[in-house]
Formats: structure tokens, sequence, C-alpha cells
């Protein structure tokens, strides 16, 4: 009986969204769960070959890229729809699913992303990492960054 309470707001909210911000939420989810396996059975150096091209985080193409107000419009809606299944998912979609997740769903509508990715010393551990995600001049996934990390590689 708890279960179906701890579940009944979530779907009351699902269900008051319109139908076209629903299926953006379908299609996160599909996607966080796409991601998240990746990331549990593809090694990483293989995976970063899907991301895009690697540029250093110093090298200004990463911020170039021009946008229409619809990419605009299109990454502000991702980001909200990745963040928002993120919250439901029966597993851990983190910083780097998102970025991931949103990136696939940028790339499907052709909007350019810029993934990047920092590391820093952490206070209850010793290495903070940290993913996210810009495109179209938005932030998509991944803010705020914290300001103890510093940003070691970019995805174009």
């Amino acid at each position: 009986m708890v279960q179906l309470r701890s579940i009944r707001r979530p779907l009351r909210r699902f269900a008051q969204v319109g139908p076209r911000r629903r299926l953006l939420v379908l299609e996160a989810a599909a996607c966080l769960l796409a991601a998240r396996l990746a990331l549990v059975f593809i090694p990483f150096p293989r995976l970063a070959g899907w991301l895009g091209t690697f540029v250093p985080p110093t090298d200004q193409r990463a911020a170039r890229a021009s946008a229409t107000p619809r990419d605009v419009e299109l990454a502000k809606e991702i980001g909200w729809a990745v963040t928002r299944s993120a919250r439901y998912v029966p597993f851990r979609a983190v910083c780097l699913p998102q970025a991931m997740a949103a990136q696939a769903m940028l790339k499907r509508r052709g909007v350019a992303s810029v993934m990047h990715f920092g590391a820093g010393k952490g206070s209850d551990k010793p290495l903070d990492a940290h993913a996210w995600l810009d495109a179209a001049g938005v932030e998509v996934t991944g803010y705020p960054v914290a300001p103890n990390l510093a940003e070691i590689a970019c995805f174009v």
C-alpha cells in the first residue's frame, strides 16, 4: 500500500503534462536506460568514440555552433525531460548517463551539443568527477557545476 502511494504522485504529474512532453519523458527514460547499459557493458575508450570528437577544453570550436530559436527551445525541453526522468527511473541516473541521454536526443533532432568532463579534489572522497552538457547556448544537464571542478575534456 505504501509503494502504491509513492508512485501515485509521479503518475498524476505525468498525466498532467501535455502529450508532447509525455513523449519526451518516455524517450528520455529509454535513452537513460540505454546510456546506463552502455556504461556498464561497453569499455569507455570504445564508448568515447560514440560521444563525439574529443577536443581539449580550451578549444573554442566547442562554443561556436550557431543556434536557431528552435534549437534553443529543443535544448531546454530535452534538458527538462532528462532531469525529470532521471528522478524516477529504477536505477541510478547520475550526471554521465543524463548527459549521454540528452546528447543522443539532441543529435537525433540535429542539434549540436558539447559534453564536458571535469574533475577535482573532493571533500568526501579523493576525487570528484562530473559530466555536463551544453547545446545551443543552453545548460542542458549537469548544472550547476561545482567550483572545485576543473574541466579536463570535451566531446563535440
